[in-house]
């Protein structure tokens, strides 16, 4: 699956993945917005999504752009996910020819629980809940870093 014709950038809608190795989660935004809105999250097994789930989002959704959340620590070195997570952007980009880009994500998952525990306490807890509202955090950090909002 390719895409036919590229839009300018500030027009493209992107895909943006919370890269875990038990759960990936999903969001879709619109550089035109800046804004974003979670998706399903797919379950992952050392880090390996069913592809098949991937792929029902990137055929309804058809993002000019991919962005992975890269995980590192807090003076800005890798870790052994980082690692995984650039594999996985890799493989994002061999499955679908779609670009791929990284956004670093610290503390993205902090700020994830505490905007969903505002909006609906305890319950909206859940791990997949989390992994969206990251991947929306991620998509909206990498619209303020490239339009410097």
């Amino acid at each position: 699956m390719t895409k036919k014709s590229l839009k300018p950038q500030g027009e493209r809608t992107v895909m943006g993945f919370d890269f875990g190795t038990k759960s990936i989660g999903i969001a879709i935004g619109q550089e035109l917005t800046g804004s974003a809105s979670s998706l399903k999250a797919v379950k992952a097994q050392d880090g390996i999504p069913n592809w098949d789930h991937i792929a029902v989002q990137v055929t309804e959704w058809q993002p000019d752009l991919m962005v992975v959340g890269l995980p590192l620590n807090m003076d800005g070195t890798s870790q052994e996910v980082t690692f995984k997570a650039k594999k996985f952007a890799n493989r994002l980009h061999n499955h679908y020819g779609i670009p791929v880009q990284t956004q670093d994500e610290r503390l993205t998952t902090a700020d994830a629980k505490a905007r969903l525990f505002e909006s609906g306490g305890y319950k909206n807890l859940g791990k997949g809940n989390v992994d969206n509202m990251s991947a929306v955090i991620i998509l909206e950090s990498f619209f303020e870093s490239s339009y410097g909002e």
